[in-house]
């Protein structure tokens, strides 16, 4: 029970601050761009850099319970963009890098078509 409720504060305090970061963005700087989404997903991929750097760095003994916390709750809350990086890096650093492609493209295409095929699904319907 305990690493959900990392997972779920971390989470709730990410989703926060992406909706506080898009709305900030987007009163700055209003196009029809999706650039607040494409910057929040570049400043999630360069903190989980940063903070899984650093825990490799010091391994901390509560190491565990940060990675839940802030990796998977605060950082994915964010934005699951920077655990889709994390994911592809490390496939490349382990010397997978046809598997990383796989994946990158897999996750891009697939997951594209899956919420064409939702939306598909949900026209028409009131």
């Amino acid at each position: 029970m305990y690493p959900y409720l990392l997972v779920g504060a971390g989470g709730a305090l990410g989703a926060m601050a992406r909706y506080g970061c898009g709305s900030l963005i987007g009163r700055w700087l209003p196009m029809s761009f999706p650039l607040p989404t494409l910057l929040i997903n570049i400043a999630g991929s360069v903190l989980m850099g940063i903070f899984v750097g650093l825990l490799a760095r010091h391994m901390p003994p509560q190491q565990a319970e940060l990675r839940l916390f802030i990796a998977i709750g605060m950082l994915g809350g964010f934005t699951t963009f920077s655990s889709f990086s994390l994911d592809t890096i490390a496939l490349v650093e382990n010397g997978a890098v046809l598997q990383a492609g796989l994946y990158v493209l897999l996750s891009v295409v697939v997951c594209l078509i899956g919420l064409y095929l939702g939306l598909l699904m949900t026209r028409g319907v009131a």
